[in-house]
């Protein structure tokens, strides 16, 4: 059984940074962020597989960073940070299926909270 926990969501003033991180209770080459905002559909953010290029969506490209900090954690740096960037964030992860943002996701973490003021 896997279990996913992140950490390090805030409130930060927009153009500020943050670092969210999950570990996970063992190693999965595809892990993901996901981020849902008040009243709107969870969204992908930001993915990254074990021999692959992380891949980003449009709205945070250039902005964050996806990164693995060991074998069983994953960083999602954030700079640059805009309102429209609030929302819970999730991490998520695969060990079977195409690693991408389609939300059938095997595992999740509970979510973390960023909040990011004008």
């Amino acid at each position: 059984q896997v279990q996913l926990v992140e950490s390090g969501g805030d409130s930060v003033q927009a153009g500020g940074s943050l670092t969210l991180s999950c570990d996970a209770s063992e190693y999965i080459s595809c892990m993901a962020w996901f981020r849902q905002a008040p009243g709107n559909l969870r969204e992908g953010v930001a993915r990254i597989i074990s021999g692959g290029q992380p891949v980003y969506d449009y709205r945070v490209k250039g902005r964050f960073t996806i990164l693995r900090d060991n074998n069983k954690r994953v960083l999602l740096q954030m700079n640059d940070l805009k309102p429209e960037d609030t929302g819970t964030y999730y991490c998520a992860a695969k060990k079977r299926g195409i690693c991408g943002f389609q939300t059938d996701y095997e595992h999740w973490g509970q979510g973390t909270e960023v909040t990011v003021s004008s």
